[in-house]
């Protein structure tokens, strides 16, 4: 099996591969997590947008998204497909996200059982748990370097 990660803008992910990136985004957080939410906010086409795809043999399984905020970069839509899972897959989706960041300052907002993970790569909790659409989630970012 070939694994490898694919970064680019929207512009430049083959149609296919999009389609396949939008539709594992609806499947996890959508119908598995039961949350009805506007997953195409618009931000997937800002230019500065990296589309980070993990793709295995040319199917994707996993995918995150990195934006800049302008004052930090922000990096969300973290999916690893559930048939995927437990392979430790979603670490070279953040390899790169990490790589893509550089010295800037990162926030996201991790769902709560996974800020162990995110405290791996330098993230740190920064305010309450909130809920979203039913999930609690932290938000948690990581200084410059």
């Amino acid at each position: 099996m070939s694994t490898r990660v694919l970064t680019t803008t929207v512009d430049e992910l083959p149609a296919r591969t999009a389609y396949d990136v939008w539709r594992l985004r609806q499947q996890v957080f959508v119908v598995e997590q039961d949350c009805p939410y506007p997953d195409l906010d618009g931000r997937d086409l800002e230019p500065t947008t990296r589309h980070v795809v993990l793709l295995e043999d040319d199917e994707v399984v996993g995918t995150l998204r990195v934006l800049d905020d302008g004052d930090a970069m922000r990096i969300g839509r973290v999916v690893v497909a559930p048939a995927a899972r437990g392979r430790g897959l979603a670490a070279l989706l953040m390899d790169e996200a990490m790589r893509l960041c550089g010295d800037r300052a990162v926030r996201l907002d991790a769902q709560t059982g996974l800020t162990a993970f995110y405290a791996a790569y330098g993230f740190e909790v920064t305010g309450p748990e909130f809920d979203e659409d039913g999930i609690m989630h932290a938000p948690m970012s990581r200084a410059r370097p």
